[in-house]
């Protein structure tokens, strides 16, 4: 008796024989400079022309595609970006495959800035030009994350090359600025983008990651008095100098309390995450190697768990704790309660987690599973716009794509040498166009 081939094989086939224009399309995006600003003023790169060539791919294969320069004020009023922040050579892109509508949408999301290649000479190859060697392809964002938007366009343009139309709308949102404070995919929610659920493909080794911490960054600047170094600095209240780095070690000390109190708390003992904690990341201090010091600033990256946000889902409760706690461990020097620590604080991203038994979450499993993947459900202990648009989209989110670990266990994401798993691309795919099938269907009733 004749075999006659499932709506799901032939998709599973279909996508296996569209492996070399998978590796394709990520070398490709790949080829696109969009190396994250860190700053306002910063010129954009090829941000435009990258978002217009995933436009016209879609559009090619039936979506309708919209490409988008939001304004500061399309924004959503919140701590994580800075005040008019624009996006000149920046466009976010919004595509739908339109479903039979009767079924529940469902959103791709990626975004397609990527940290700095430098230093390149490192590089075995050109970072922005893919090459693929023994079944991986390396360069800068074929891990985090042009991979895993490569792998939600093919299975897109796969389903609509079969015929296969949803019963719910498919959305797919690139977005810009994610390395940096998720600018874009807030944007794209201030623009309207939203879904029943979400699948952000970031590196995860497909794994499924549900819940991640919230990152709060921000200086603490010590005042010293200048003098010179090579006499004795005399009394400070009489205007004798004062070392400013030798002031920022109570400071210091007061976090690395607070960060051991912390993780020692069971409030904190989170089953997918690692405690909250508090990292200074660069110091800067003295302006001249004969002069005691007049000042000393300390970057902190600060990360914490869904537990500690306020209400709001910010970190205020976060902020005024570390300020306390530094200010009652300087409180027994005179000149810092003369001239107490100032605290600056920047970029803010909210925590996320949503529910293990959401259906999206065990779709997603049970996908992967079949595909002879082991999934683990996981939390992210950085940060991901899945966060956003869980919080600010009402669109349960959760991350799962392709190659994040290398052999040994270390990240490949963020380092020299970045590269993707080829059949964890196509894997990634297959569980992204799987998913779509049964997420897609109408709700139980």
């Amino acid at each position: 008796m004749t075999h006659v081939r499932t709506e799901t094989e032939a998709l599973l086939a279909a996508i296996e024989s569209r492996t070399d224009d998978l590796v394709a399309l990520t070398s490709d995006l790949v080829a696109f400079d969009t190396t994250v600003r860190g700053d306002a003023s910063e010129p954009a790169r090829d941000e435009a022309d990258l978002q217009e060539y995933l436009a016209a791919r879609l559009r090619a294969a039936g979506a309708t595609a919209d490409v988008f320069t939001p304004k500061p004020a399309d924004l959503p009023p919140s701590p994580q970006t800075p005040p008019g922040l624009g996006f000149d050579g920046r466009p976010q892109l919004i595509a739908r495959f339109p479903g039979t509508g009767n079924g529940r949408s469902l959103l791709f999301n990626g975004h397609i800035d990527v940290v700095s290649a430098e230093p390149k000479n490192e590089w075995s190859s050109n970072p922005f030009q893919a090459t693929l060697r023994d079944g991986r392809l390396y360069g800068r964002g074929t891990c985090d994350m042009k991979g895993g938007i490569a792998a939600a366009v093919i299975a897109a343009e796969t389903l609509a090359a079969l015929g296969i139309r949803l019963p719910g709308d498919l959305l797919i949102n690139t977005a810009t600025d994610e390395e940096w404070n998720g600018a874009g995919t807030l944007a794209s929610v201030g623009y309207g983008v939203r879904a029943d659920a979400a699948i952000v493909p970031e590196p995860t080794d497909l794994d499924v990651v549900t819940a991640q911490r919230g990152i709060l960054g921000g200086t603490v600047t010590v005042a010293g008095r200048p003098g010179h170094a090579e006499y004795p600095p005399g009394d400070w209240r009489k205007g004798g100098a004062v070392n400013a780095i030798e002031k920022t070690l109570p400071v210091l000390t007061a976090l690395q309390n607070l960060r051991a109190t912390w993780s020692a708390d069971p409030a904190h003992n989170h089953p997918l995450l690692p405690p909250p904690s508090i990292v200074p990341t660069t110091i800067k201090g003295g302006e001249w190697w004969v002069t005691y010091p007049a000042s000393c600033e300390v970057s902190l990256d600060v990360t914490y768990l869904p537990v500690q946000a306020d209400a709001g889902g910010w970190a205020s409760g976060v902020r005024a704790e570390i300020e306390t706690a530094v200010a009652k461990a300087v409180a027994a020097d005179p000149w810092l309660t003369a001239y107490p620590p100032a605290f600056a604080w920047d970029t803010e991203l909210p925590p996320a987690e949503v529910d293990g038994a959401h259906p999206l979450v065990a779709s997603l499993l049970a996908t992967a599973t079949s595909l002879g993947r082991s999934p683990r459900i996981l939390g992210e202990p950085s940060w991901t716009d899945a966060a956003t648009l869980t919080r600010l989209a009402d669109t349960p989110a959760v991350c799962l794509g392709p190659t994040a670990t290398r052999p040994d266990g270390s990240p490949t994401l963020h380092t020299i040498d970045e590269y993707i798993e080829v059949s964890d691309l196509v894997a990634t795919a297959k569980t992204l166009a799987l998913t779509a099938l049964a997420m897609t269907a109408p709700a139980a009733s």
